[in-house]
């Protein structure tokens, strides 16, 4: 579903409120000539209801009906219940005296109950969900009218049990009890319809979201109590009637309350589309801290709405902290309405799928809340854009890490060893050559001397490339080795009991030699102290001098590098060095 920037909602065409119109003078009709067939009935109708009940229920779904058709003309439930409330008009045709009439209303004494099933299977949607619902509503049929026709085929009058149809035209065969044992049947079909779908309705109660419940709750409780009153008459027409007229009475009277409780919803609807204005006060309100996601699952009514919003770069949609979001595409418990301003995707709201029954909503609700969800979006694609950027500096950051151990490597069994092969084979060199040629021997020597001095020196290169200490022993090892070495008098404090990751240590280590460095050629200072520790969740590294201060990260001194790198792992690196107060470097880095 699509929302733009205003409701798209037309107002209703001329032709539409003419056949509206239309309709109420039908439907007054039909009411008026059931009135008058009511007052003018024969005698002797005790389980009967009286024609207040009767012009009840058809002005509740005939009235119910215009009204949910006029304010939800795309939903098809308004119209059921017109023709409901038409097919309840038809059927007090059974009260006329005319043969044909008689007959036809007979016939159809029933088919409005098809209406009442199907209103209440595919509330609030209008379309119904499955097959078994199909399969519902064709029971329904046959009941209601298949095997009344087939009845009518065989009995009339006593047959028939109707004390008011004594003008039966298609009666074929006259067999009064075949006419009994078929209305058996339809009673029995009909209670296997009418507690299927009771349970039907309750499972789905059941199973529903919250606010999927609360959509549903005021025609579920009408119609299901409708059609258990429904079933509970049958069985006392199966009876004889031992209440008398009670229990038709009261299963007239709940079926008017089906009609008003779809209208009740969508009316409620309609108010909560109305109250989209509070919505625009509380968003635009400058001085109010207004958690956008809070306000709108208010306004829709869903505690379980969430926000994503559109990140052109990736062409994918992130949530509020920039991270990416999956939208729903075939997901039965989650929807999506996407919100487009100036034909552009802004963001998009994921929901109940309720809500997809009441789209004016949800476009008013989008098109007040676009320029809220369009700044909400920018500072979404700002922090996604700085999660891009962290994770770009860690892979930068790895690739570094890999690269100094692949030269480090590379050195240690390629040209480091080939130094040391070349100094023995000087060493053999000098043992072999002849006595006389000792004016060569001290240029032998000095050579051998040379090369001893360049293998020192790419040593310490590889060493400072990957430390084998820190390699082969950890970080704990490493910092004490770092400060036993240091030019400085170092006291160290270290509280870490186990390996950290090898990206984390290297980083900490560096950032130690870098310091004590440092504070060793600037801080004219006499001691060092360094403070390590793990507490499961965070490394802290501390270094501090006693020294001058004064140090900066765009000094030059390498701090900067130093904090490029701890923030790359997700870390906090921290500088304080005021003048002639010494200097204090503070990383915090995350090690989950």
């Amino acid at each position: 579903m699509r929302a733009g920037q205003g409701d798209r909602s037309a107002p209703q065409s001329a032709a539409m409120r003419a056949r509206l119109w239309l309709i109420v003078v039908a439907g007054v009709l039909a009411a008026a000539g059931a009135a008058w067939l009511a007052a003018h009935a024969p005698p002797g109708r005790p389980t009967e209801p009286g024609p207040v009940l009767e012009l009840l229920v058809g002005a509740s779904l005939l009235g119910c009906g215009l009204a949910s058709w006029w304010t939800r003309p795309e939903n098809r439930l308004g119209q059921i219940m017109v023709g409901t409330g038409f097919a309840w008009f038809a059927a007090q045709l059974v009260n006329a005296s005319t043969p044909w009439l008689n007959t036809i209303g007979l016939a159809v004494q029933s088919v409005w109950i098809i209406g009442l099933v199907y209103l209440l299977l595919s509330f609030p949607s209008g379309r119904l969900k499955g097959r078994l619902d199909r399969w519902l509503v064709v029971g329904g049929a046959v009941a209601g009218f298949g095997l009344q026709v087939v009845a009518m085929l065989y009995g009339n009058k006593a047959g028939l049990r109707c004390s008011g149809c004594e003008n039966n035209l298609i009666q074929v065969f006259h067999d009064n009890q075949k006419a009994l044992n078929w209305l058996g049947l339809q009673r029995l079909v009909g209670i296997v319809v009418i507690v299927a779908v009771i349970v039907l309705v309750v499972v789905r109660w059941l199973r529903a979201s919250a606010p999927q419940r609360r959509a549903v709750a005021p025609v579920l409780v009408g119609g299901s109590a409708t059609l258990a009153a429904l079933g509970w008459t049958v069985i006392f027409d199966l009876l004889g009637d031992p209440l008398g007229s009670l229990p038709a009475n009261v299963y007239y009277a709940m079926t008017a309350t089906v009609p008003v409780a779809i209208l009740y919803v969508f009316l409620q609807r309609r108010l909560a589309r109305g109250m989209v204005a509070g919505l625009v006060v509380e968003l635009g309100a400058p001085s109010a801290s207004v958690d956008l996601r809070e306000a709108l699952a208010r306004a829709l009514g869903d505690p379980s709405l969430d926000l994503a919003f559109w990140f052109p770069a990736e062409r994918c949609y992130v949530d509020a902290e920039g991270t990416a979001v999956r939208i729903p595409s075939e997901d039965p418990e989650r929807r999506a309405t996407f919100v487009e301003r100036d034909g552009h995707p802004i963001a998009a709201l994921l929901h109940d799928p309720v809500l997809e029954d009441n789209a004016e909503l949800v476009q008013s609700v989008c098109a007040a809340a676009s320029l809220a969800l369009e700044n909400e979006r920018l500072q979404a694609e700002l922090r996604a854009r700085l999660i891009e950027l962290q994770a770009s500096r860690a892979r930068l950051v790895e690739a570094t890490d890999a690269e100094r151990r692949r030269i480090e490597r590379d050195l240690h069994d390629g040209t480091q060893q080939r130094l040391v092969q070349i100094a023995m084979t000087l060493g053999l060199l000098e043992a072999k050559l002849p006595e006389q040629a000792a004016p060569v021997q001290p240029l032998v020597r000095e050579t051998r001397e040379a090369l001893s001095l360049a293998l020192q020196e790419l040593r310490e290169l590889t060493h400072g490339i990957a430390p084998p200490l820190l390699v082969e022993r950890g970080l704990a090892i490493a910092l004490d080795e770092l400060c036993r070495r240091a030019a400085l008098p170092a006291h160290l404090d270290v509280a870490i009991d186990r390996r950290l990751p090898e990206q984390i240590e290297s980083a900490a280590y560096f950032m130690a030699s870098e310091a004590l460095t440092n504070a060793a050629k600037h801080s004219h200072g006499s001691e060092v102290r360094l403070n390590a520790a793990y507490d499961g969740r965070l490394l802290t590294l501390q270094i501090a001098d006693d020294g001058i201060g004064g140090a900066a990260t765009t000094s030059g001194s390498g701090l900067r590098g130093l904090a490029d790198r701890i923030e790359a792992l997700g870390g906090h690196f921290t500088l304080s060095s005021p003048p002639g107060r010494g200097t204090m470097l503070r990383a915090e880095i995350p090690c989950a």
